[in-house]
């Protein structure tokens, strides 16, 4: 059976690559102090612009195709786990393509997937280096009139940790990167008009933190929509099926994150040498490295108990510390799309399904598509032309946004 699952892994390592940046991105030539902030932070609100300056975003890496949008890279306040302030770093595009919608021109705040933990791979570093794999889809959006911001997360870029899979330190800096992009006078977009949220995998599960957290933390933003695909909404369930696969580096991904938001659970300990290690190697790695790099690791060889670390995650303190980042507890109020590939082989399908199930016990309005093609890569593209379609519906007309609640 594992040499059945080493031989399929071999076969969609290629398809799996072409989902994440293959390269190391460069930082721009110049850029480097750019990501350091200020200290201490200058005094403000969440969503204020700290530093900006002019970017690039090439839809290739040899950059001989700018995507159709001017940019400007951005650093502005945001809020961290702990509810402390922390600059975070991203991009905001407007597009060269005018809107032709009714009002005025809406704001896509697009939420990254997977890039890594290592700073230098930013989702803003990569689309000014031509590596961005969703490039596409950010083409896609700006061709259709959108402004996007894309926010960086907490520490992915700037000093720290990545918070990787982390509910609340991803939803604010996801909901922050909008307020910023209205407040920035270079990007020329309306101050209060219509937004919206998108993402998948990583990016699936802070687009649905966000869409829980905005009418706490971010009211006054016009939220029409949010989709979320392939969100890993319980990390229990998505560490369990990662340990020993050939994805294993993106539960160390978490891990490393675990650790840096919670330094009280004193994760080294659990660690033995070569685990102590390795947590310390993926914190500067991006995807592909990962996936390369620690293939079918089983994370019982990274203990020094020698249990696996999934075995660790329903005992204290670290069940309270998993259990903080479950997405489904709280009602979004504005509409939703959630869009899985029933053969998800990174993000369990029934833990996102059950997400959305959560969310239509409380009342939310929720459309939830069960995807038929294979692989989380698979589930990436069938769900764009969905994901496309849904959001002009809300941010096009005034169609009441579709329920299927009780049918999934």
């Amino acid at each position: 059976m594992r040499y059945a699952y080493r031989w399929r892994f071999a076969a969609i390592l290629t398809s799996v690559i072409g989902l994440v940046s293959l390269v190391v991105g460069a930082v721009p030539a110049g850029a480097a102090d750019f990501y350091d902030p200020p200290s201490p932070l200058p005094s403000g609100s969440n969503g204020d612009i700290i530093r900006h300056e002019p970017s690039q975003f090439f839809l290739d890496p040899t950059k001989l195709v700018p995507a159709p949008a001017s940019v400007q890279r951005i650093m502005y306040r945001s809020t961290d786990t702990h509810g402390d302030p922390v600059a975070v770093t991203g991009t905001v595009l407007t597009p060269t393509a005018p809107w032709n919608g009714p009002g005025p021109r809406p704001i896509i705040s697009y939420a990254a997937g997977t890039q890594g933990v290592g700073d230098q791979c930013a989702p803003s570093k990569a689309l000014a280096s031509g590596l961005e794999y969703e490039g596409p889809f950010l083409s896609g959006l700006l061709a259709r009139g959108y402004a996007i911001v894309m926010t960086d997360y907490e520490g992915l870029g700037t000093p720290g940790v990545h918070t990787y899979v982390n509910r609340k330190a991803e939803g604010y800096a996801v909901l922050d990167a909008i307020r910023a992009a209205q407040r920035l006078p270079e990007a020329g977009l309306p101050a209060d008009g219509p937004v919206a949220i998108a993402g998948y995998s990583q990016g699936g599960g802070a687009a649905a933190a966000a869409a829980e957290l905005q009418s706490s933390y971010a009211p006054e933003l016009h939220l029409k929509g949010t989709y979320a695909g392939a969100p890993p909404a319980d990390l229990a369930a998505v560490a369990d099926n990662l340990d020993g696969h050939y994805a294993v580096g993106f539960l160390m991904f978490a891990v490393a994150s675990m650790n840096y938001a919670y330094p009280d659970l004193h994760i080294p300990a659990v660690l033995n040498d070569k685990g102590k290690a390795l947590q310390t190697e993926v914190e500067q790695e991006c995807t592909a490295d990962a996936l390369l790099k620690h293939a079918f690791t089983r994370t019982a060889d990274l203990t020094a108990d020698g249990r696996p670390i999934t075995a660790y995650l329903g005992e204290e303190p670290f069940a309270s510390a998993v259990a903080e980042q479950r997405i489904g507890n709280i009602k979004p109020t504005s509409p939703v799309l959630v869009a899985h590939s029933a053969g998800d082989d990174i993000v369990p399908f029934d833990q996102g399904r059950q997400m959305a199930r959560d969310w239509c016990a409380k009342g939310a309005t929720v459309q939830f598509d069960t995807l038929g093609v294979p692989t989380h890569v698979g589930g990436f593209a069938a769900a764009y032309p969905l994901a496309l379609q849904w959001l002009d519906n809300r941010l096009r007309t005034t169609e009441a946004a579709p329920n299927n609640c009780g049918e999934f």
